[in-house]
């Protein structure tokens, strides 16, 4: 069967795919890249600036991809309509995604900075730096707005096929990022760089510094994609109607209802699998983060594959063209699962040296290099299944996902972690267990999918 796969790659076809992942690759590169700097730079200001840095994290991930979300829906509608053709459909969508960003934004806005002081209580962060992980969480979250503009209309671009475009406003915002943190983190200093000595200006705000410096990083992205997008010349929103228009927004809204709570429920057990390793302590809590931030490089060549993956179907969709549909299905899968083969063996291999980038504490190095060893083996499998549901987001088949991945998050992480951990008080080590096992639920969830046909809405129409 794997001869067969290799056997229909198309060069022509690869060079496509290769053209819409990469930029995504490399977006994906910048901004893993400075949450690296990020972690290193805060982590070298002691375990308890690191553990009130990444408390509040998982709550981040929950609102950030209830917005990622809805601009799914987008991206079925936009990709579909460019794929049949029809421009004037995809412009109409557009203009209806910048309701949704004004919407969205205000939304999370309010919310996100009136929660502020009780995230950290809710996220059992030690009463020790429970103030400064609230300040922390509050100034991120006052550009919620550009945030929101950088998630959504991001996603439009892609949609369309443009991805170098995301990739060059996402290098710019790490670049402000990393100057601002050099800047206000540390406070005034004597650098000596290749024998030549220097005084860098330090503010010295130390993790208040960091939350600057991506709030200001945030806010420039958003003003900058909003911009290239009203100069778009075929996706401009201008002269669109932005009052809602049921015509548009009920497909979108269609698909991104599910993926929506897909996303909520899992960003929520996110929260609550964080809350209950912060209850194991600052070590663990430390150990968890800095492994989250070296994990989630490695998972950069399966996401970026996802994002063609969900363009290229959704294109074929909306032009009818079954086969290609199958063609696209038997490019992805196998080059997909080599990347995670060679991602996964690299974090098996690489994992103390990374450890050792983000912290001094042989406790927090030796529990995080052992429970990156263990995702590492169910890299390829994940991969997979990021796969499957690209494919299944883009021809806008986003219950199915919703499901598994609910079932997955809840019946099996969740409980599993609150059984191993609070009930036997065993370790860090028993959680990322149960998080494996959710991974490997989705493998087999997402392979039986792929099996019965569910990611092409055209397998039983005639050719």
């Amino acid at each position: 069967m794997v001869k067969d796969y290799f056997k229909k790659l198309n060069p022509a076809m690869i060079a496509v795919i290769w053209s819409l992942a990469w930029p995504t690759m490399l977006e994906q590169a910048m901004q893993t890249a400075v949450q690296y700097i990020d972690t290193a730079m805060v982590g070298s200001l002691g375990t308890a600036a690191t553990a009130a840095v990444g408390s509040t994290s998982t709550v981040n991930w929950l609102i950030s991809s209830s917005i990622s979300a809805m601009s799914i829906g987008f991206l079925a509608f936009i990709a579909k309509a460019r794929g049949a053709g029809d421009d004037a459909k995809a412009r109409r969508a557009v203009g209806q995604s910048v309701l949704a960003v004004l919407v969205f934004g205000s939304f999370f806005t309010v919310l996100a900075l009136s929660l502020s002081g009780m995230v950290p209580v809710w996220m059992q962060v030690d009463a020790n730096i429970r103030d400064v992980a609230s300040q922390y969480f509050f100034i991120v979250y006052v550009p919620m707005l550009p945030r929101a503009a950088s998630i959504i209309f991001g996603t439009v671009l892609r949609a369309s096929g443009d991805t170098k475009t995301p990739m060059k406003i996402g290098v710019i915002m790490n670049i402000i990022n990393i100057v601002l943190n050099f800047m206000l983190i540390y406070e005034t200093r004597v650098l000596n760089i290749f024998g030549i000595e220097f005084t860098m200006p330090g503010a010295g705000l130390g993790v208040i510094g960091a939350a600057i410096a991506s709030a200001v990083a945030f806010t420039a992205g958003g003003i900058l994609i909003t911009i290239v997008l009203w100069k778009h010349p075929y996706l401009s929103p201008k002269g669109q109607k932005i009052a809602p228009d049921a015509e548009i927004l009920r497909p979108c809204l269609k698909v991104a209802f599910p993926n929506m709570l897909q996303r909520f429920g899992t960003s929520l057990g996110f929260v609550a699998f964080a809350s209950m390793i912060n209850s194991l302590g600052e070590v663990s809590t430390a150990a968890h983060t800095i492994a989250n931030t070296v994990e989630s490089a490695f998972y950069i060549p399966g996401f970026g594959m996802q994002t063609a993956a969900a363009t290229l179907n959704g294109n074929a969709y909306g032009a009818k063209d079954k086969q290609r549909m199958h063609d696209l299905a038997n490019m992805f899968i196998p080059i997909e699962v080599a990347l995670m083969v060679i991602s996964g063996a690299s974090l098996f291999a690489l994992a103390p040296s990374l450890m050792d980038i983000f912290s001094d504490s042989a406790e927090v190095i030796a529990l995080g290099s052992t429970v990156l060893r263990m995702v590492a083996v169910s890299e390829p499998f994940y991969g997979f299944s990021i796969i499957i549901e690209g494919m299944m987001q883009g021809v806008g088949r986003t219950k199915e996902p919703f499901v598994y991945n609910i079932i997955g998050m809840w019946g099996i992480r969740i409980v599993g972690t609150f059984i191993f951990t609070q009930l036997f008080d065993m370790t860090l080590v028993a959680a990322w267990g149960c998080m494996i096992a959710h991974n490997m639920f989705l493998f087999f969830m997402f392979l039986r999918c792929f099996i019965k046909g569910k990611w092409n809405p055209l397998i039983d129409e005639k050719a």
